[in-house]
């Protein structure tokens, strides 16, 4: 099933656990360090530095660019290093998660609550992901190196549901 980001409002609430997917469109990528700062920068009153609703964020950290690529081989990091971080980005309206891994209870139930998705990549498979990365930005945090904040296109990269809004899990959890 071919999917865009654009439209993850009306497509979040509709695919189901275990669904194969393939998803493009602009998408966020952050990681450990970078969702630190988010809950740093939202405990002092501020806000992220995109616009979370609606948005997809995929947990990678990608290494340099090689010539003609627009990124390094960017494949998934574990996304439980990411749930302290996850509920409250939920809140403010994130629609759609990318990684690898089983996530915890109170990120499924959150997801369940504020109709969000959890899309799982290939672990072990960077090169191939960055095969389907057309451009690559940073967007803040660049004193973060790999873990720096993207904004980059996707284009039909492959991936499958891994939970869904309804509380489907391919985890068993």
């Amino acid at each position: 099933m071919r999917l865009d980001t654009r439209d993850v409002r009306e497509w979040a609430g509709k695919i189901r656990a275990g669904e194969r997917v393939s998803l493009s469109g602009p998408v966020y990528i952050a990681r450990d360090a970078a969702h630190k700062r988010f809950a740093e920068i939202m405990a002092s009153g501020g806000k992220p530095p995109f616009k979370v609703d609606g948005a997809t964020v995929y947990y990678a950290g990608p290494t340099p660019a090689r010539p003609g690529m627009a990124i390094g081989s960017c494949g998934p990091t574990t996304s439980g290093r990411m749930d302290p971080y996850t509920p409250a980005l939920l809140d403010m309206g994130l629609k759609c998660m990318i990684g690898k891994g089983a996530r915890s209870r109170e990120v499924a139930e959150s997801m369940i609550k504020n109709g969000a998705v959890y899309l799982c990549a290939l672990g072990g498979a960077g090169a191939l992901a960055a095969r389907h990365i057309v451009s690559s930005e940073v967007i803040a945090f660049g004193d973060l190196g790999c873990e720096a904040v993207l904004l980059v296109e996707f284009d039909d990269m492959p991936l499958y549901v891994a939970m869904d809004a309804a509380g489907g899990n391919v985890y068993g959890r």
